[in-house]
C-alpha cells in the first residue's frame, strides 16, 4: 500500500499539475517549488519549577518574489517543518491571488500551550522571536497569529522585538491588539472573506442564500464567525457544527451565539440543548447547501467526496479537500471555493494592517469591511474566469492566476 502523502508532497503535486498546464519548465517549476529560506531555532525557556527547557521552532519564508514575505506563526504540539512549508507556499498563491504585495511565509514552535502557565507562553513567544529576529523585519517578513498564538501572544513579541531594536516596531507583527497598532476587523476577517465569497459563489450558481442551509465543521475562531455571518449576513440556516470532539445537529436551526456560550461554559459544542448529536465525518455529508470546513486538511476525500451533497464546499481551513475529491465534486457540479482564496480575508486585513502601520493613520471597522468585500470579490470573479477559461477547478484557476503573477515579478527581477 502506498504511503500516504505529505501535506508539503500534496501542495506540492497541485503546483506540479498547474505547471503541466502552463508549460513551465523545471528550473522554474524547481524555483517555485521550494521555500527560498528557512530558519530552524532550538531557544531555551525558563519554566516555573526552575528548569530550562529547549523548544524547537521554524520560520520558512517561501517566495518574496513580490514583496515582504507574511505568514502566521502556530504554537502545537505536532508542528513539522513539513506543514509549515506546505503553508508558507499557500500563503505565496494567496497573496499572488489576492493581488497583495506580499509573499508567502510561516513559521512556529513545538509547544503545547494547554501545558504552559501564562508567565511560560509569554517566556515562550519572546523566546522565539529573539530566535528569529535576524530575518524579520516590517519591510521583509512580517508574521501574525495563527493556530493557539493571539493577539496578546503577539504583543509580547512585538515588546520583545521593539528592545531588541532600541524603538518601537509594532509594524513587525499583525493581528495584533488595537492600543498596539492592530487593525480593526482583523478578528472575523478570515471568516468574513470566506463569506463574501460565498455570496459570490451563490451568484454565480443561482443559490438563494436567504434560508440556505450551512453545516460548519470546526467551531474555532474562523468556523464561529462563519455560522454567525451567514446568518446575519444572509440570514442563512445553520443547521450543524462541530469541534473535535463532536457535532450537532438541528433541521430548525442553530443560534450561533448560543452555541458558543455553550462551548465556553463546557468546552465543546456537544450536548447543546435541542440538538441531535452528529460526527465531524457526518457534518460534512449532510443534505445541506453550503459547508464549511473549517478544522483540519484532508477532512473532504476520494473515500467520501460521493457522499457530499452541499452545491458549495467554502474551504476555510488550509487543504481540507484532497486534489482528487476535489476534482470528482467538481465533475459533479459542487462548487469548491479552494482555502487560498476562501480564507484569504486574513492575510487581507493583515494587509491593510501593515498599510495603517506604515501610514500611522487608520481605518474604522465599516471601511476595513468594505475594502476586504472590494479586494475578495474581484479575487473570486478573477478565478472563476481562469476555471471557465481553461475548464479547470477553482483550485487549478487560482494556482494559474497565482503562479502568473508570481512569475511576473520574477521575470521584471531576472530571476528567470
Amino acid at each position: 500500500m502506498p504511503a500516504e502523502r505529505s501535506f508539503f508532497e500534496t501542495v506540492q503535486d497541485e503546483l506540479k499539475e498547474c505547471a503541466e498546464s502552463m508549460q513551465l519548465n523545471d528550473s522554474v517549476l524547481a524555483l517555485l517549488s521550494n521555500p527560498v529560506r528557512e530558519l530552524h531555532v532550538i531557544f531555551p525557556v525558563a519554566m516555573d519549577d526552575g528548569k530550562t527547557e529547549m523548544f524547537h521552532g521554524y520560520r520558512v519564508q517561501y517566495n518574496d518574489a513580490r514583496g515582504p514575505t507574511k505568514g502566521g506563526t502556530r504554537f502545537h504540539p505536532a508542528e513539522t517543518i513539513d506543514t509549515l512549508r506546505a503553508l508558507a507556499s499557500l500563503m505565496t498563491w494567496k497573496c499572488a491571488v489576492m493581488d497583495l504585495p506580499l509573499g508567502g511565509a510561516k513559521g512556529g514552535v513545538i509547544c503545547d500551550t494547554k501545558k504552559l502557565s501564562r508567565a511560560e507562553l509569554e517566556r515562550v513567544s519572546r523566546g522565539y522571536i529573539r530566535a528569529i529576529a535576524q530575518i524579520i523585519a516590517p519591510d521583509k517578513d512580517v508574521p501574525a497569529p495563527d493556530m493557539y498564538t493571539n493577539p496578546q501572544v503577539m504583543a509580547w513579541m512585538i515588546d520583545e522585538y521593539s528592545r531588541m531594536q532600541g524603538k518601537n516596531q509594532f509594524g513587525i507583527i499583525t493581528g495584533k491588539p488595537h492600543d498596539l497598532g492592530g487593525s480593526h476587523g482583523r478578528t472575523d476577517a478570515t471568516a468574513r472573506g470566506g463569506m463574501y465569497t460565498v455570496r459570490e459563489a451563490a451568484g454565480v450558481i443561482g443559490l438563494d442564500l436567504k434560508g440556505a442551509t450551512v453545516a460548519v465543521q470546526g467551531y474555532g475562531n474562523s468556523g464561529y464567525y462563519a455560522a454567525r455571518l451567514a446568518k446575519e449576513l444572509f440570514g442563512s440556516k445553520i443547521v450543524a457544527v462541530s469541534d473535535s470532539r463532536g457535532g450537532i445537529y438541528n433541521e430548525k436551526g442553530l443560534d450561533p451565539e448560543a452555541v458558543l456560550a455553550h462551548k465556553e461554559e463546557t468546552g465543546t459544542v456537544v450536548g447543546f440543548p435541542g440538538a441531535s448529536p452528529v460526527s465531524n465525518d457526518e457534518i460534512l455529508e449532510l443534505d445541506v447547501d453550503v459547508i464549511a470546513p473549517s478544522a483540519l486538511e484532508k477532512a473532504i476525500t476520494s473515500e467520501n467526496q460521493g457522499r457530499i451533497k452541499a452545491k458549495i464546499v467554502a474551504e476555510l481551513a488550509n487543504g481540507p479537500t484532497t486534489p482528487n475529491a476535489e476534482k470528482a465534486l467538481h465533475e459533479r457540479g459542487v462548487h469548491v471555493i479552494p482555502d487560498f482564496l476562501c480564507n484569504a480575508g486574513g492575510v487581507t486585513v493583515s494587509y491593510f494592517e501593515m498599510v495603517q502601520n506604515f501610514y500611522l493613520h487608520y481605518w474604522d471597522e465599516a471601511e476595513v469591511h468594505e475594502k476586504l468585500d472590494k479586494k475578495i470579490s474581484k479575487a473570486y470573479h478573477d478565478v472563476v474566469r481562469v476555471s471557465r477559461e481553461r475548464n479547470v477547478t477553482m483550485r487549478q484557476a487560482g494556482y494559474v492566476l497565482a503562479v502568473e503573477r508570481v512569475m511576473d515579478a520574477m521575470r521584471y527581477r531576472g530571476w528567470i
